[in-house]
């Protein structure tokens, strides 16, 4: 395994994180993996040196930070692992269970550290921005979870870059907790993030955590315009992704990653991911591994070194895309 820093932190975490959305509660979505079949694929996760674990509070409701907390207290050593985790999305029906409010975030700390089974995360990132809270109410509230020791660093998600900036100046301005890392939405197929949010992540030192690295299953090459009987389950459930992929331009990028993969012997998922890590402003891409060997093509991946002509070709395709993924 390879580990680098977390930005400009001192924390290493493996090169790429595991995300836990996938393990939950079917209640939640159908493609969700319960515990039982989870546990396997979490357990050679750490045996094979992913120590960083991105989960939510919304992700089934609660069942995945649960899950995530007794297998990783089962598998890895405490201080050994960088557990993440995410607030914002509703919890329930109560008006003020949801959002950024000093209110929320506090109770909502509490919750995930008792469904986690532990004292402190490592990153406590919130989930997209509210605009309804005061970013100073935000930033304090988050300020006040590091000092009580609830959270070693904090982060954030997709947003606007003016709103990143306005939330990394009022840190800056009273002397708060700054955000460390961004996990925002970037993969071959949807490249927007390149225009600003890449570039002030890289000047501030942020370090890029990307969610949907293979644009949910998209970049694996096995996807059509129509939901087919053959597809996974995922693929059939999963409005978001048509909402956001399944351009004719994104199909072609998937096809020049599937030809780059077949003249390599490798999954076109295994490329997608191997682009991804040649960008060195990466930290670590959030990859979600529903089946063992997507966890093995994932982790064989970080030892393919694409080549600047191989590089081209896949970037010089595509077309800009609407605005994805804040909401």
């Amino acid at each position: 395994m390879q580990y680098v820093r977390l930005g400009t932190t001192g924390m290493k975490v493996s090169r790429i994180c595991l995300g836990m959305m996938t393990y939950g509660s079917k209640k939640w979505r159908e493609w969700v993996l319960e515990e039982d079949d989870s546990r396997p694929l979490i357990k050679n996760a750490v045996e094979a040196g992913i120590n960083f674990f991105d989960t939510a509070d919304v992700y089934s409701i609660g069942v995945s930070e649960e899950i995530t907390g007794r297998a990783l207290k089962d598998f890895a050593k405490r201080d050994e692992v960088v557990i993440a985790t995410k607030v914002y999305n509703a919890m329930g029906d109560d008006v003020n269970n949801r959002g950024l409010s000093r209110k929320h975030i506090m109770a909502s700390i509490d919750a995930s550290l008792k469904r986690l089974g532990t004292d402190y995360v490592d990153l406590y990132q919130i989930h997209r921005f509210d605009s309804e809270t005061p970013i100073e109410e935000t930033m304090e509230a988050l300020n006040d979870v590091v000092r009580a020791g609830k959270a070693l660093y904090i982060g954030a998600s997709s947003m606007w870059a003016w709103q990143f900036a306005k939330s990394l100046h009022v840190s800056e301005a009273h002397g708060w907790a700054k955000f460390v890392t961004m996990q925002n939405h970037y993969n071959l197929v949807y490249r927007e993030e390149e225009r600003e949010m890449i570039p002030l992540c890289i000047d501030q030192g942020i370090g890029l955590i990307p969610w949907s690295p293979l644009a949910r299953g998209f970049l694996a090459g096995n996807r059509s315009t129509a939901k087919n009987e053959d597809d996974t389950i995922r693929a059939r459930t999963d409005a978001f992704a048509h909402s956001m992929y399944y351009q004719p331009t994104d199909f072609q990028i998937v096809d020049r990653v599937t030809e780059i993969a077949s003249k390599r012997g490798v999954k076109p998922a295994q490329i997608a991911l191997a682009w991804m890590l040649t960008k060195s402003h990466i930290s670590a891409p959030i990859i979600g591994a529903s089946k063992q060997y997507q966890l093995d093509e994932a982790l064989a991946a970080l030892e393919i070194k694409l080549d600047q002509a191989e590089i081209t070709a896949l970037e010089e395709l595509y077309q800009p895309h609407p605005v994805l993924g804040h909401s």
